[in-house]
């Protein structure tokens, strides 16, 4: 490459620009990033000319399809600009289980309106995928401490780098705590295994940004931490009101490393900037965990499948680690003897927490169900189908992993519960179901 003219590099530029730009938003700068990445290799590098260092950054660059192989387990928010819609509609924001090349999930956004009639009307898909900046994050120690606890670190050591931390610091803070315990490494057992164990918490918690002028629908969340390198998994997301009214959207979601997977918490105000953070504690163990919209007495409380069987609520003092749970909703009917779990967060009427549930039955066939829990007690189940709301139809059944419905979250617009949907591990559709009626067969 460093051997072709200034003229070739140039027309191989203007193809390259003519071929891909429509596809990207900005591909000078990924090509000039690219570049960046690198150069450390070349021992000539500040002799290149611009459109040389933006070439060679082209060749460190490929294309990735986020939704290559599938988009599915979706979960429905309304929109945190409600501005200029008619009166009786709600904007919305769909996450979207995207699935690409090497089955690696992300995770899409999609957004839309659903008026006073209950129709739905989609937001053209992006054209473009936009990727976001990482930000300085800072790290919270006693979030360290739950997590250093589950992993089963050597705690001698961890206290040792802990107890030299503040309650809130940052990377540097860290780097040098670790360095103190490097240096006494002969002297202290496992110091390596304990500041591999801090690095890898501190790199699953970070903080990223997207371009402001980017669109909600063409921002994508691909895999950033160690922890969730393989994927991140069936985000499933609520709008949370804090006792002072001050609101902002919570998700909980699976990472998957490729061997193992973990639950970490994903926290936005405008779908901008979101800082990811790893859970902890007995109730975040294994997948689907799912927080309230709003804290009932003093505690966060969440439906957990800690123990991948049964439907449980665990609670929280600060949305990071987990107590153990109480299990809620044990397998009863046939078409959930195999397992249950939640299809998204607890939706808050007066008769008490609607919980939409998905069972495992034979043939390993997904279906979607039912729950009613007390208001003000959410381990009282005060009702819940004996039939399933939702399974999959004729041409639901084909897909990446067969005979499966499954949602992440629904959504209240008026009297109307609006479901969306995963079909078979491969597309998404929308229900609708009738509040009232569901709380009637609820109680029945």
């Amino acid at each position: 490459m460093l051997g072709l003219t200034d003229g070739e590099v140039d027309a191989e530029l203007d193809a390259l620009a003519r071929a891909f730009a429509p596809r990207h938003r900005d591909l000078d700068a990924s090509w000039d990033a690219h570049f960046a990445l690198m150069r450390h290799r070349l021992t000539d590098a500040a002799d290149l000319t611009p459109h040389r260092r933006r070439l060679i950054g082209a060749y460190f660059t490929q294309e990735f399809a986020v939704e290559g192989a599938a988009l599915f387990n979706p979960t429905l928010v309304p929109h945190p600009d409600q501005r200029g819609v008619a009166a009786g509609a709600t904007r919305f924001v769909m996450t979207v289980r995207a699935v690409g090349e090497g089955h690696v999930s992300s995770m899409g956004l999609r957004t839309g309106v659903i008026d006073a009639h209950d129709d739905l009307t989609f937001d053209p898909p992006p054209s473009v995928g936009v990727l976001p900046a990482t930000l300085a994050s800072p790290y919270s120690r006693e979030a360290f401490q739950h997590r250093l606890d589950d992993l089963g670190s050597h705690l001698t050591n961890a206290d040792f780098v802990l107890d030299a931390l503040p309650p809130t610091f940052d990377r540097n803070d860290l780097d040098r705590a670790l360095d103190v315990l490097r240096a006494q490494r002969l002297t202290r057992g496992a110091a390596e295994r304990t500041i591999a164990r801090l690095e890898w918490i501190a790199d699953c918690t970070y903080q990223v940004e997207y371009p402001s002028d980017s669109a909600i629908g063409e921002r994508v969340l691909l895999p950033h931490g160690a922890s969730e390198s393989h994927g991140v998994e069936d985000v499933r997301m609520v709008r949370f009101t804090a006792p002072d009214g001050e609101q902002e959207y919570l998700a909980s979601y699976t990472a998957f490393d490729g061997r193992e997977v973990s639950m970490q918490l994903l926290r936005t105000s405008d779908f901008t900037r979101f800082t990811a953070t790893p859970l902890s504690g007995p109730g975040a163990r294994n997948k689907g965990l799912a927080l309230f919209p709003r804290q009932v007495g003093d505690r966060y409380l969440a439906l957990s499948r800690a123990d991948r069987e049964t439907n449980s609520v665990t609670t929280s003092s600060d949305l990071l680690h987990w107590e153990e749970p109480v299990v809620v909703q044990r397998p009863a009917h046939p078409w959930e003897l195999v397992q249950l779990g939640n299809c998204g967060s607890p939706i808050e009427t007066a008769s008490g927490w609607v919980v939409l549930t998905h069972g495992v039955g034979p043939m390993r066939t997904y279906c979607i169900g039912a729950l009613l829990l007390d208001l003000d007690d959410p381990t009282r189940v005060r009702g819940r189908l004996a039939r399933p709301l939702l399974t999959p139809a004729a041409d639901e059944r084909s897909g990446y992993v067969p005979n499966v419905v499954y949602s992440c979250g629904a959504m209240l617009h008026g009297r109307t519960l609006v479901l969306p949907y995963g079909c078979s591990d491969s597309t998404i559709r929308i229900a609708l179901a009738d509040l009232d009626a569901l709380i009637e067969e609820l109680h029945t």
